[in-house]
């Protein structure tokens, strides 16, 4: 569907994504597996939070997370959808002014 290397392809949108928010192209080591790190604990949560899962079938598909649990349940409690939006919307807005002041200086 997207043709050529699929792997090559997300290189190119990832890179594109991180210069557009004035980030590096091409990530650190350690900031990857920080990111890395970061999506299978959103991974997780989501699914045992928002998708259904059954927390052991969740740590089937993510693995443990490295992290406490329990701690993290009392921090992370899902947004009804109105405020998830605004909430990205405001987000979105604080970075993209930010990237567009980086890309004038």
């Amino acid at each position: 569907m997207i043709g050529g290397d699929y792997t090559a392809v997300e290189a190119r949108l990832s890179s594109a994504i991180y210069l557009r928010f004035g980030l590096p192209a091409e990530p650190s080591a350690s900031l990857k597996r920080l990111m890395k790190r970061s999506d299978r604990l959103a991974a997780f949560h989501e699914a045992t939070r928002l998708a259904g899962f059954a927390r052991e079938e969740a740590l089937r598909f993510f693995g443990q997370p490295d992290v406490n649990l329990a701690a993290l349940e009392e921090r992370l409690t899902p947004w009804p959808i109105s405020t998830a939006q605004r909430n990205y919307l405001d987000r979105f807005e604080v970075l993209t002014k930010r990237a567009a002041a980086l890309s004038k200086s």
